[in-house]
């Protein structure tokens, strides 16, 4: 994972594993990679995972089983929806919008290129 200066290391890895959970990559129940597992994988520092975890489990997404570990919570693909939902309108929806100004880029060819997006990344 490569990580961006824009944004706190521990909110790219909550996304990450966000994205795990909507790909279902990750499904109800199933055990996520311990803190020092994850650390590891991506090199970053345990407490800088263990800052995710905990941001996580507070928004309902993963749940931790004392002495066995983290798991996908129960309803976590609808807390996943909701928590980057609002964070893409709140935060690149604004400067989306602004380009889309900027850039004379009207709501038809958006259209356009976002279905062939679509076409392309999830049924090819």
């Amino acid at each position: 994972m490569e990580f961006r200066d824009n944004k706190a290391i521990y909110l790219q890895i909550a996304e990450y594993v966000c994205e795990h959970i909507l790909l279902q990559k990750w499904n109800t129940d199933q055990k996520l990679p311990s803190v020092r597992e994850l650390a590891v994988e991506l090199e970053v520092n345990p407490n800088t995972v263990m800052r995710t975890y905990e941001l996580l489990q507070s928004k309902n997404i993963i749940s931790n089983k004392r002495g066995i570990g983290f798991f996908v919570a129960e309803d976590a693909l609808a807390h996943v929806k909701n928590y980057r939902k609002t964070q893409f309108v709140d935060d690149e929806l604004p400067i989306f919008f602004r380009n889309l100004y900027l850039l004379n880029i009207d709501f038809d060819e958006l259209q356009t290129r976002y279905i062939a997006f679509i076409k392309e990344t999830f049924n090819p």
